[in-house]
């Protein structure tokens, strides 16, 4: 399979965790790592089965299954394909491939934690959606013949909201089609800066300390991964910018590099970019960094911040849901009131009269 092809390949998160805990039940048990592959080609579908099949290829050719991971870099980022390569230069690819597993599983759920918190504003956004269409469709139509008919002096909200209910249904077409470029427009957008989207999205104040939470959480957990695969530490900082999406993080991650690279601790580094880094993950670094066990430190480290983005997520979401019912109250009021306004003025010239 050529490298063209194999780099847009993804596994969904219930696939990749199956195929490393499969892989890292048969090596357990003694059997090859070709013979393992094998055996799971045997019952794989889709893109498992694409992957398992380049893999066969490569390991037949003698390279290594790092390499053929690093082919599919949706499904294997630079961090796990490094942990995977330092585990079979120390001959210890089974046991790492039970922590990728376990890391996987809480990298899963921890996702599933934000996916979660965000689906109540999209379906509100969307229920919004499906409301101003069925105003622009069916009630503005009819509403704005009697307008016509009256030649009233209209309102500018009312005005816009007659151009856009004329323009949706007499140029359908251009305005379905221009729809689907924007959708399709930053679908591409997002795939090829997915950073510069989640950073504009992170900038909300509301989400701003919820952003960073998430980066620091995914920032310690694959720190201990990689410390913990006996990758040296200025190589596994070095590997860690790509994992974070907020800028001001990926820059103290590069200066905490710089330090260490110039002999000073990574503590030191946490403590320049306070605003960062909070104080009890400089605390528990030091006392890390004293007792030789700075790997397990930062597996402290990611599970006190993945219970602190549990509570952030709680503390946004209420705070958010009645935000967002007062904005979508307020623009359906909006769009209510301007319908109603000039129906109330021709009610009053008609007493007039």
């Amino acid at each position: 399979m050529s490298e063209i092809k194999t780099e847009y390949i993804s596994l969904s998160a219930t696939e990749k965790i199956g195929l490393i805990s499969n892989l890292s039940t048969m090596l357990s048990a003694g059997i090859s790592i070709l013979e393992t592959v094998d055996s799971i080609l045997e019952d794989a579908k889709g893109n498992q089965k694409k992957i398992l099949e380049t893999l066969r290829a490569d390991l037949v050719q003698g390279e290594q299954l790092h390499t053929s991971f690093a082919k599919f870099p949706n499904v294997f980022d630079k961090v796990t394909v490094n942990i995977i390569r330092a585990a079979e230069e120390a001959g210890t690819l089974d046991v790492t491939l039970k922590d990728l597993r376990e890391n996987i599983r809480k990298q899963t759920e921890f996702s599933d934690k934000v996916k979660g918190a965000l689906i109540y504003p999209v379906v509100i956004m969307f229920v919004f959606a499906g409301v101003l269409l069925m105003i622009l469709v069916f009630v503005i139509p009819k509403i704005s013949s009697v307008f016509l008919r009256m030649k009233m002096k209209l309102p500018l909200p009312t005005r816009i909201l007659m151009f856009a209910s004329n323009t949706l249904l007499t140029q359908t077409i251009p305005v379905i089609a221009i729809i689907t470029v924007v959708v399709f427009g930053f679908i591409f957008l997002y795939r090829r800066n997915k950073k510069l989207i989640i950073n504009l999205l992170f900038s909300i104040p509301l989400l701003r300390e919820l952003a960073k939470e998430i980066d620091l959480t995914n920032f310690t957990r694959s720190l201990y991964l990689l410390l913990n695969a006996g990758i040296p530490i200025t190589a596994a900082l070095d590997l860690t910018f790509d994992i974070v999406t907020k800028n001001e993080v990926a820059t103290a991650i590069r200066h905490c590099k710089d330090l260490v690279l110039s002999g000073k601790k990574l503590s030191e580094g946490f403590k320049d970019a306070k605003n960062i880094f909070p104080s009890i993950m400089i605390k528990i670094t030091e006392a890390g960094e004293k007792s030789g066990s700075l790997d397990k430190s930062m597996q402290d480290i990611s599970e006190y911040l993945d219970y602190q983005v549990s509570k952030t997520l709680h503390t946004t979401t209420t705070l958010m849901e009645p935000l967002i019912l007062v904005v979508v109250g307020v623009l359906v009021g909006g769009m209510m009131m301007s319908i109603l306004s000039p129906i109330y003025g021709m009610i009053g010239q008609i007493g007039a009269r």
